[in-house]
């Protein structure tokens, strides 16, 4: 008989699978960096991030924060490939109608994001920077309101992967200090099919941040 796992038992292993790959980055890109193949880097700041959905009645942004390692690999002058292992707090603040009552609630998802994006220089410094993202859902939390209740609870309703895309632009100064900016967008649905009555609810939002390249 083939063991079976439940929802937390899978994402903990899953934690431990990111936090080992974020530590094989650090590790990795330390010693690579002192030979001068690979750019080592930390790097954290804010998120204003929303859920689109048509069942949303109303939908403001959430505001959030994201934090992690990144390491840039040169292709050649005007071309890297840069992986990043981020944690970003993320969500919606929105009202929804289920059964003539009225919800209004916070949706608060955090994910281990791991983008790998081309970097293309267009002057010294200054990059685009564009790619795909690895997605994986680290915690869920709901805080809603309503005339029959007021609640706040962790869940398992969301999805465990999230399949994305990030991009935006930088500028690297000459002493390793950095800022960024992008847009990321989730492709796949965040919620599985069966649930919030089979709508399609997508991440969306800004990330505004500030690191250093060792």
């Amino acid at each position: 008989m083939k063991p079976t796992f439940d929802p937390i038992q899978k994402r903990k292993m899953m934690k431990k699978t990111i936090l080992l790959f974020a530590v094989l980055l650090v590790g990795f890109g330390a010693k690579m960096s002192a030979q001068e193949y690979w750019n080592f880097g930390v790097k954290g700041g804010v998120n204003f991030t929303n859920m689109t959905s048509d069942g949303f009645e109303e939908n403001n942004s959430r505001t959030g924060f994201h934090l992690g390692v990144l390491a840039e690999i040169p292709v050649s002058d005007r071309f890297s490939v840069q992986p990043e292992v981020l944690y970003s707090t993320q969500g919606t603040e929105a009202t929804r109608v289920v059964a003539g009552d009225r919800y209004t609630g916070e949706y608060q998802l955090d994910y281990v994001q791991v983008p790998v994006l081309a970097k293309i220089y267009l002057i010294d410094g200054l990059a685009l920077e564009v790619g795909p993202s690895f997605n994986f859902l680290a915690n869920e939390k709901y805080d809603f309101d309503s005339s029959a209740l007021d609640a706040e609870f962790d869940s398992d309703m969301a999805s465990s992967f999230e399949f994305g895309g990030a991009a935006g632009v930088s500028y690297k100064f000459n002493n390793g200090f950095f800022l960024d900016g992008r847009y990321t967008q989730g492709f796949s649905n965040v919620y599985d099919s069966n649930d919030f009555d089979g709508d399609a609810i997508k991440n969306n939002g800004f990330q505004l941040g500030v690191g250093f390249m060792f």
